[in-house]
């Protein structure tokens, strides 16, 4: 993980947390899952990380281990003070690793928290609550410290001293937090320095230097998501995808028609030919009725098949468009809307700033702009899995059967293929949603407390079974279930010639059993 190589770090950090769940040690699973969840936080996967942050403090809470607890709590205040901006949750949880590390006289992690509990009381503007911890940090820090938090150290003091009125000093520790910062390789709190710095300098009206500042910052700010940028779709081009999936749906349908209309149009022509006939030939009138009985039969035959074929292929086709649309979507969302809310938040922050304004009308604003931007955030995620995209439709399953366990219903995961093997992305995508789909369907109807998914892949084919011990149902009925979506995804299967099959009987739970032709990574 230190060495950013978080597939692998992952992986191996789960399978320590099976053998630590085997062996029943809530410090082994405790620091597993903090393992876990550090790895999402390097990923930007905030909700995530906070999910198995979480998870990690029950099983910590459950032992003697201070040093643990004081561990989790501190990066759980991390989460909510720097990623979700919910500084009085953050605080909290800050004060929880305060206890800990007290208990244990850690005197480092005393101080390093400590100076977390400054920043964030600094960053919702109440100094006077961050100052008596500003203070010890000042006093120790020469004993206790290191250089990973002197730059920020720095900065808090600048910040502090231009809240006070003091230019002289908050001058010097802005310029000494920005000089040891490009010194060092704390490029996260030499960008804040310079953010800090731009806000103080704004204040005092030095308007050429503080945009040299906000410069910087927003140069610093880039580089460090350059890692977690997609590239660029702009609106025009998502509206002309969804126009090309309307345009062949609609295709689609206009071929239907045209077709429904000539076979009946032909049936209407050898119907009147039959009355002709039986009008001519009484002797041949019951074989002239059984001969068009038995063509209009065969047309109907072949009409349902045409039918049902079309309907496929609309569902495909619809399905792709809302692939197409969740990609593009959440990469508009994260790489255009997400850094527009920012920018925006930035610059409300800066104008107040220099008009002195402290308004509520500001202020909450402020709030909404950034509230915005992290549901924004999420929802981007949300549409496109960034696990899924990183690391491989395995790993993504896996977590997602871990994501919808519960105290009511554990969902298992088994595969006999190795978590790192990667398939085509969009064929990815697909079986993705698919398996999503079947367990959603397992959580909302099927009143199970035990399911699992197995995957295996035999003779380029990926077998995929889901099994519930929930109610079930009658398999004739399942057409007409509405929100099931079943008859969606033997659809999709089918355009893939695939096979799909289901075993049900009520109160027997269900067995849904997909068999997929793999599109490998070219």
């Amino acid at each position: 993980m230190k060495n950013e190589n978080y597939e692998k770090s992952l992986i191996l950090s789960r399978q320590a947390l099976s053998q630590a769940i085997a062996l029943k040690d809530n410090n082994l699973i405790a620091a597993c899952y903090n393992t876990i969840a550090a790895n999402f936080d390097q990923l930007a996967e905030f909700e995530k990380a906070l999910f198995y942050y979480k998870k990690g403090l029950i099983y910590a809470d459950k032992t003697n281990n201070n040093h643990l607890k004081n561990w989790i709590n501190n990066n759980l205040g991390n989460i909510y003070c720097f990623d979700k901006k919910e500084y009085a949750k953050g605080i909290y949880y800050y004060k929880k690793s305060l206890e800990y590390s007290s208990k244990i006289a850690d005197s480092s992690e005393i101080l390093f928290t400590k100076l977390n509990i400054s920043w964030a009381y600094f960053d919702i503007g109440k100094f006077n609550k961050g100052l008596p911890y500003l203070k010890y940090i000042n006093k120790h820090h020469r004993i206790h410290g290191d250089e990973t938090t002197i730059v920020a150290l720095n900065m808090l003091n600048g910040m502090y001293y231009s809240h006070a009125n003091n230019p002289q000093k908050a001058h010097y520790y802005f310029e000494k937090a920005i000089e040891l910062g490009q010194k060092s390789n704390e490029k996260s709190d030499l960008s804040f320095a310079h953010q800090e710095y731009s806000k103080f300098l704004f204040k005092i009206k030095k308007f050429k230097k503080a945009y040299e500042n906000l410069y910087a910052y927003n140069e610093l700010t880039a580089k460090l998501n350059d890692e977690e940028k997609l590239k660029k779709v702009n609106v025009a081009g998502i509206n002309l995808e969804i126009d090309e999936y309307k345009r062949e749906i609609d295709n689609i349908k206009t071929e239907y028609k045209t077709s429904h209309q000539i076979l009946l149009e032909k049936q209407s022509k050898n119907k009147f030919i039959s009355i002709i006939i039986i009008t001519i030939l009484l002797l041949f009138i019951v074989f002239s009725y059984l001969y068009f009985q038995n063509k209009q039969l065969k047309q109907t035959n072949n009409l349902k098949d045409i039918e049902s074929k079309i309907q496929e292929n609309i569902i495909t086709a619809s399905i792709n468009g809302q692939e197409m649309e969740r990609k593009k979507i959440a990469s508009f969302l994260h790489d255009n809307i997400s850094a527009l809310l920012s920018s925006a938040a930035m610059h409300l922050t800066i104008f107040s700033t220099k008009n002195q304004s402290n308004s509520e009308e500001i202020t909450k604003t402020k709030a909404i702009l950034i509230q915005t931007h992290y549901k924004i955030r999420d929802l981007s995620h949300r549409l496109l899995p960034t696990l899924l995209a990183r690391f491989g439709l395995f790993y993504a399953l896996n977590d997602l059967c871990e994501m919808n366990s519960n105290s009511t219903i554990h969902f298992h995961y088994s595969s006999d293929v190795s978590d790192e093997t990667r398939y085509d992305e969009d064929y990815e995508m697909k079986m993705y949603f698919i398996v999503s789909e079947l367990l959603n369907n397992i959580t909302n109807h099927s009143e199970a407390n035990k399911a699992k998914l197995h995957l295996k892949e035999l003779n380029k084919q990926l077998h995929i079974v889901v099994k519930d011990n929930g109610v079930g149902f009658e398999i004739n009925q399942y057409q007409t279930i509405e929100g099931f979506g079943l008859n969606q995804i033997k659809a999709r299967i089918n355009t893939m010639e695939g096979k799909f099959t289901i075993i049900s009987k009520p109160n027997q739970g269900t067995t849904i059993e997909i068999i997929a032709p793999i599109d490998y990574k070219s």
